[in-house]
């Protein structure tokens, strides 16, 4: 079968050629429509970007690619840190992309790679990445791979995460010391090995420390920021609404803290608000949030550090390990 080029692609979608080409860039002047048909047509045909494959072959790129869901959690932002300061060191330049929590996207951004654009890979999962089809057929290749914080157990590859049962378990923990007794968690993906995490130490905590804890104290969110403030909303105007809550993620505490202003409820007095975050307005929030912050630098520069000892050394085997570094309650006034 010939290889399947960009011309083909757009025949086939009856696109112009200049559109195919911007959609498989990601760029900003194609929709979000055309972008996921594109990709999938792509995916579908096993198309491969080529124009690093012959130059550099036997050769390195001096560059490695590092693939998250997205860039407005702070988690992120400083994990970028910690990677750009060992890259930096090592003379590598670094290519982000953003999934924007898209298995799709997600998949196609690691097929090109196959094509030998990147040296190596530092992966973030999507929330609906359910499979990993995918990121084996990467490894397959011989390009290195090292998971970082949201990770997919089945992949054979150092894993760099943090304490999620343990840390979820301190923050359900602390707020039963002070004095919750109907607390709600809320869920980012049932995909993510991180969240399931956290809900089972949520779960142990209520276990050990409440009677009568069900799953029921579960509740699942979207990617939309509307749809989560709604979701909260409608679980604060119950009569046996909670008095305490913990947000999976960062981005979920935004729409609590509006949903409590909207319905006049007084953080901490009528509801405890704990949230998995590592953003620096935490401390200057409106009453200033409690959090489990993780080691967004030290968990970048350690998956780095890692993935550059593959690079580098031919022999070097990836050993399938999960590296924790661990998490710090750290206690504001929306618990107090």
């Amino acid at each position: 079968m010939a290889e399947i080029n960009i011309r083909d692609l757009a025949k086939e979608l009856n696109l112009s050629i200049g559109t195919v080409s911007k959609a498989l860039r990601d760029s900003h002047e194609i929709s979000a429509l055309t972008k996921e048909k594109v990709f999938a047509l792509a995916r579908q045909l096993n198309y491969t970007p080529n124009p690093y494959a012959s130059s550099l072959r036997g050769k390195k790129s001096k560059t490695i690619g590092v693939v998250i869901p997205e860039i407005a959690d702070s988690f992120f932002s400083h994990a970028i840190k910690g990677i750009e300061s060992v890259a930096q060191k090592k003379g590598y330049h670094v290519l982000i992309y953003l999934t924007e929590e898209s298995f799709l996207k997600e998949e196609f951004i690691l097929s090109e790679f196959k094509s030998g654009r990147v040296d190596g890979v530092l992966l973030s999962i999507s929330r609906e990445t359910s499979n990993s089809r995918h990121i084996e057929e990467l490894k397959k290749k011989g390009i290195p791979l090292v998971l970082f914080d949201r990770t997919e157990e089945e992949i054979p590859t150092t894993k760099i995460i943090t304490n999620d049962l343990e840390s979820s378990y301190k923050a359900t923990h602390h707020l039963i010391k002070r004095g919750c007794k109907k607390i709600s968690f809320l869920s980012i993906s049932r995909h993510l090995s991180i969240n399931n995490k956290r809900i089972e130490g949520f779960l142990k905590a209520l276990n050990d420390h409440l009677a009568g804890a069900c799953k029921n104290n579960i509740v699942d969110c979207t990617n939309d920021d509307k749809q989560n403030q709604a979701i909260v909303h409608k679980i604060l105007e119950r009569a046996e609404r909670p008095d305490g809550i913990i947000c999976s993620v960062e981005k979920l505490t935004i729409p609590v803290y509006l949903s409590c202003r909207g319905l006049q409820l007084n953080i901490p007095k009528d509801i405890k608000i704990i949230s998995f975050s590592n953003s620096e307005a935490a401390p200057v929030m409106n009453p200033s949030l409690t959090t489990v912050t993780q080691p967004a630098y030290e968990m970048g520069k350690r998956a780095a550090t890692i993935l550059f000892k593959a690079v580098e050394k031919k022999n070097f085997k990836m050993p399938n390990e999960n590296i924790i570094i661990p998490s710090s309650l750290i206690i504001r006034n929306s618990t107090d």
